[in-house]
């Protein structure tokens, strides 16, 4: 039988890629399922077959060039279709939604690390999304360094696996400035936002850091089936 929550949920994971937060998603999901709650997991860019094939354009190396105000539009473009046609009415029919990046996202990789600040970006995020925020947001932190190499190897594995020869490894070529500057956006905004923001050390092993995720899911937002 599944249970439907009186109001649906919308909890957002957050972080540097190859901190672990997609395999923390996946792991919150399998729980939530298993205590009888209708789950939708999703992700950003991406979620829809139109996010989809932004996503394509906005992680593929061979789109490098591509202006950061260019980036910034794309993602909204994305987000406002996903938002439209997947988690307002997931979460409408009383469904917890948890998906792979958000705005936080924006505002720590386009604000942070394109330089272009966070009024842009929750300006459109006002604009664009109706200033949507979710009722819990996931922040997986851990070593920078770390996290990048991860996610360099992660992409490169799939890039050769690839028969059509496309990859997701546009933003892991950045320097290492770049990525102290997502760091620390990242780090900004949940000092601003501690009313949603909950930040994970993410150092430990994954099913450490899964006990923690369940944890402050549990507190904070008190689900009952």
């Amino acid at each position: 039988m599944i249970f439907l929550v009186s109001r649906g949920k919308f909890i957002t994971f957050e972080g540097l890629d190859g901190c672990g937060k997609s395999t923390q998603l996946k792991k919150l999901d399998k729980a939530l399922r298993q205590q009888g709650f209708d789950v939708v997991m999703t992700r950003e860019p991406g979620g829809t077959a139109t996010g989809e094939n932004i996503r394509k354009v906005l992680l593929d190396s061979r789109t490098a060039g591509l202006d950061p105000y260019a980036e910034l539009a794309l993602m909204f473009a994305s987000r406002a279709q996903h938002i439209h046609e997947v988690i307002q009415p997931a979460v409408a029919a009383g469904k917890i939604v948890l998906c792979d990046r958000f705005t936080d996202s924006t505002e720590a990789y386009q604000g942070g690390g394109r330089k272009l600040g966070s009024a842009p970006v929750l300006e459109l995020h006002r604009i664009l999304c109706g200033n949507l925020q979710p009722d819990l947001t996931i922040l997986m932190d851990c070593d920078v360094a770390m996290s990048v190499s991860r996610a360099r190897q992660r992409n490169s594995l799939h890039a050769s696996k690839n028969s059509k020869k496309t990859d997701e490894n546009r933003f892991e070529r950045e320097n290492r400035a770049f990525f102290a500057r997502v760091h620390q956006a990242y780090l900004d905004i949940g000092k601003r936002e501690t009313h949603r923001v909950s930040i994970v050390d993410a150092r430990g092993t994954p099913n450490e850091t899964h006990r923690k995720v369940l944890g402050i899911v549990s507190t904070r937002l008190k689900l009952k089936r």
